[in-house]
């Protein structure tokens, strides 16, 4: 009996030993902070019942979304590619490689584009209200 506690504790000796190992080669980079906007506007979540959705957008060189508008946050991240993004309320011109990161306009009608010559993968994170499509395509 005494035998099987001590070769039980020395597996959870090596278990901690090997998970403090594989924490010590975690390595965390930030990518970004904010507090606003692409075009400079103060983040604002919803507040009634409240449902994050993650997509990822494949966009061909060339290619280019049509006008719209989010009324929630939409955030943005460069996997591959580049992106631009061109905002018809404030002239603005945001460009992004790889490890780019955008937080989009609330409200102001853009449309974003790959301007380069391979496929831009775009991982793109929406919070709104539960059910809610946040993007509004122009008329």
């Amino acid at each position: 009996m005494m035998m099987k506690s001590v070769v039980g504790m020395l597996g959870l000796f090596a278990l901690s030993i090997s998970s403090a190992q594989a924490q010590s080669q975690v390595v965390v980079t930030p990518v970004t902070k904010a507090d606003v906007t692409v075009s400079g506007q103060p983040i604002a979540l919803p507040t009634d019942n409240p449902e994050v959705t993650v997509s990822v957008y494949e966009i061909p060189p060339g290619a280019k979304l049509s006008q719209h508008r989010h009324q929630y946050p939409r955030y943005g991240y460069v996997l591959s590619g580049k992106l631009r993004v061109t905002n018809m309320d404030t002239g603005s011109v945001t460009d992004l490689g790889v490890g780019g990161f955008i937080v989009e306009a609330l409200g102001q009608w853009h449309y974003g584009e790959n301007p380069g010559t391979e496929a831009l993968k775009l991982l793109v994170i929406d919070q709104a209200p539960k059910g809610v499509v946040n993007m509004e395509p122009k008329k």
